[in-house]
């Protein structure tokens, strides 16, 4: 059932889907002010609204294109609870909302998306990859980990939500554990939910990122984000998905908004159909393994090509969930028709049933039908929108791929593999990527082939082997039921789990063993991640887990039909067609279109610029162990000064001996890979370090760097030049140049200087936006938050 405590007026923002691009912002913010206007009568007062002033608006230009569609989304419609989510509020000249007056937008689509949910920007200023902007979520969710935000949330003085209606909660994880403690984690929840007027679903609904789009809280154009790193799921069906840290959660609980840096932009073409029996999650387990060299580290994933329009929103929502294994911060397809059949499909069998749903309605998607055709400008990316990558594969020439062993980053044919008669233990239909209706569908028609393929004997579980089936939702598990594909899965000896994460994230039964082999149609199989360290995991399409079940080893549906595989079956593995084209990198984030920050736009407290020693840690993936080991991680009473003393011990115990006060640190890529620890961020502002530049960087450590005072910016190719000139095989861990760098931060811009004060390089780095600006300056997002709490008082 649908457990919504607060339900908001969502008749009204349904119908206003798609219209709001035709509506005098004035007009609206007088309704939104005004008290008169009961919830019942907002949706005909709304469209009273568009029917007066459509024709009066159609000149507007582009300049208003991306306020409009704030409108178009609910981001300003929707009455806010308190008057902190209305401060500063202003229809048609916003300071938070931006209206894009740049004479030509070359935009990707999340830079569009971005766009219309950054506050605080001023006119004109469009969003670029590598800005730092503050952001105001159409929704954040939290899981079980609620718990953990809850004491974070109240830490900083907050007592009540700024938008009770922004935060999701859903309980899905650990909801196999029915122990009081779990139990008395889970009331409290709850309860924080009912005393705030916030949505909440509780344990056996479903997978949250499933139940948000199933309830139309993700929705095409809007941005939603997630304290889970699969939230680029929400991409699916064009919603811009990102994680967020619980810091994050909570900061959003607290003012509605948070920070986020605009990531680069990867532009994957899908070229092509797949063949039959191929599936979007051959796509996503091919992508991560023919791309492996960390191609979309960081960046943000936008699909493309004539490959798209075939796939179905199911595919599409596999696809773009995994792109968090492939080391994105987001997958975004574009809305297109196959994402609106989608909807129309849903919001007339849920009328047809008797279930009006209140935001996926009829009248809410004829709108965003309406919209995307009036204005498609608005629904997909710039035909020359400028990308740091250009990736492709062709679809036609891809066949089913199996991901595995223990990494994502190993991809092979499943005719290849099945040569090599992998037996397996236990096989796995859960998790949020791949326990849809389609799937189970899929999964179960392989059994009903094999029936049918041997009708005197009953299609079973080979002997030895477990296997576990979770619908993603109730929804889905209603739908299972009710088309018999679930009677099928548990007839041919599939062991059901409650709708939830369970063996996916290593919680509940059926984990793996010691020695055992297990395939899985989840996301990841990284060592010990479903059960034991010494198991092993592949992942597969549901089809293919299914047929694997039913055989005792990795095998195709066709091998689980004959009963055996083709003699020739290890030929069938075609050669897999992909590539990466030319790309164009964007100018200086100093001469970007929207024009060259201001030099006093700067707020006040902040260095516009930072001099300081260049000190080069020329290595690759220095972990947050290497940087602040995990033995001082839980002794809460080490000084700022015992932290100078330990960090980067387990990388450079030379290291506390040679920095100083002011340097400013260079390293490689995946700088702070590894655990969420924030004291890896904290003991490098310790050592006085106030700025880390890195070639990349893990996005939780950076998230948590910002959080807690610590600039991190990424610059590939001053590290490049950097490695050329100093990293040789003598070279030491830490590398005191005796170069001087002068940082513009405002301007983007970094000069380095030798001992007679030559320049000796120049080159762009990633503006930092008043949005981290006044994180810095605050000394953390707690102590912003804070801040912005006390002015709202």
């Amino acid at each position: 059932m649908m457990g919504v405590l607060n339900t908001e007026p969502c008749a009204r923002e349904g119908l206003m889907y798609g219209l709001g691009s035709g509506i005098g912002a004035s007009v609206l913010g007088f309704f939104k002010r005004g008290s008169f206007i009961s919830a019942g009568n907002w949706g005909i007062a709304s469209f009273l609204v568009v029917a007066v002033v459509a024709k009066q608006l159609c000149h507007f230009q582009r300049a208003h294109q991306h306020a409009k569609m704030r409108t178009l989304l609910g981001q300003d419609i929707i009455k806010p609870a308190t008057p902190a989510a209305v401060k500063g509020f202003q229809p048609h000249a916003p300071t938070d909302s931006p209206a894009a007056t740049a004479e030509k937008s070359t935009a990707a689509g999340q830079e569009k998306i971005a766009q219309r949910h950054a506050v605080g920007l001023g006119d004109g200023e469009l969003v670029h990859s590598g800005d730092f902007i503050a952001i105001r979520p159409r929704h954040v969710m939290t899981h079980d980990n609620t718990g953990a935000v809850i004491p974070k949330f109240r830490s900083i003085g907050a007592t009540r939500l700024a938008d009770p209606q922004q935060p999701v909660f859903a309980l899905d994880h650990d909801i196999q554990n029915t122990g009081e403690r779990n139990l008395a984690k889970y009331r409290g929840i709850e309860q924080f939910a009912q005393t705030h007027g916030s949505r909440f679903y509780p344990a056996g609904r479903g997978i949250a990122h499933q139940v948000l789009v199933e309830e139309g809280h993700a929705w095409p154009g809007t941005m939603v984000v997630g304290s889970d790193s699969h939230s680029n799921m929400y991409g699916g069906i064009g919603c811009l998905g990102t994680p967020v840290v619980r810091t994050d959660a909570a900061a959003i609980w607290a003012t509605a908004q948070t920070w986020w840096q605009a990531p680069p932009v990867a532009r994957v073409e899908l070229r092509g159909s797949l063949p039959p029996g191929v599936v979007g999650k051959d796509v996503i387990v091919a992508l991560c393994g023919l791309f492996s060299r960390d191609e979309v580290l960081n960046h943000a994933v936008e699909f493309t090509g004539d490959g798209v329009g075939a796939l179905p929103v199911e595919d599409r929502l596999a696809i773009a969930n995994m792109t968090t294994e492939w080391g994105a911060l987001a997958g975004l397809f574009a809305v297109d028709e196959t994402t609106l059949r989608w909807y129309e499909a849903r919001a007339r069998r849920l009328e047809e049933a008797g279930q009006p749903h209140p935001t996926i309605s009829r009248t809410a998607v004829a709108a965003l039908r309406a919209s995307v055709g009036a204005e498609p400008a608005l629904w997909a990316p710039d035909s020359d929108a400028v990308y740091a990558k250009r990736l492709w594969l062709d679809l036609g020439s891809l066949t089913p791929h199996i991901s595995g062993p223990d990494s994502v980053k190993t991809a092979t044919p499943l005719a290849a593999l099945e040569a090599r008669n992998v037996a397996i233990n236990k096989a796995y239909i859960v998790s949020c990527v791949n326990s849809r209706a389609k799937d189970l569908r899929e999964a179960a028609d392989v059994v009903r082939a094999v029936q049918r393929a041997r009708p005197g004997t009953p299609a079973k579980a080979a002997d030895g082997v477990s296997w576990y089936v979770a619908a993603a939702s109730s929804q889905v598990l209603a739908d299972a039921q009710a088309s018999g594909d679930w009677q099928v899965l548990v007839d041919a000896g599939a062991k059901t789990l409650p709708p939830g994460c369970g063996p996916c994230i290593g919680l509940g039964v059926g984990l793996l063993e010691d020695g055992e082999v297990g395939i899985s149609a989840t996301n990841r199989n990284y060592k010990g991640r479903m059960g034991s360290k010494l198991a092993h995991t592949y992942l597969a399409s549901p089809a293919v887990v299914a047929a694997s079940a039913l055989q005792g080893y990795i095998c195709s549906p066709a091998t689980a039909v004959r009963g055996a595989p083709a003699a020739a079956a290890a030929a069938a593995a075609s050669d897999v067609l992909f590539g990466i084209e030319g790309s164009a990198e964007k100018g200086s984030p100093t001469t970007a279109a929207g024009g060259t920050p201001a030099a006093d736009s700067a707020i006040r407290g902040f260095p516009a610029a930072l001099r300081g020693r260049l000190v080069f840690l020329p290595a690759d993936n220095l972990n947050t162990d290497g940087i602040y080991p995990g033995k001082y991680t839980y002794q809460d009473d080490i000084t700022r000064e015992q932290m100078k003393a330990i960090v980067m011990e387990n990388y450079d115990p030379e290291f506390c001996k040679l920095v100083q006060t002011d340097d400013i640190v260079v390293a490689g890529a995946n700088f702070g890979t590894g655990s969420s620890r924030e004291q890896a961020a904290t003991a490098i502002l310790a050592a006085g370090v106030r700025l880390v530049i890195c070639e990349s960087a893990s996005e939780t450590f950076k998230r948590n760097a910002v959080n807690n005072g610590l600039l991190v910016l990424e610059s590939p190719r001053l590290v490049q030049w950097l490695r050329a000139k100093y990293q040789t095989p003598a070279a030491p861990a830490t590398v005191v140049t005796g170069l001087d760098a002068h940082v513009a931060l405002v301007a983007g811009q970094i000069r380095l200087t030798d001992a007679a004060g030559a320049a000796v390089y120049e080159g762009g780095l990633p503006r930092i936006g008043k949005a981290a600006q006044e994180i810095i300056v605050a000394g953390g997002l707690e102590n912003w938050v804070r801040a912005r709490m006390a002015a709202s008082a």
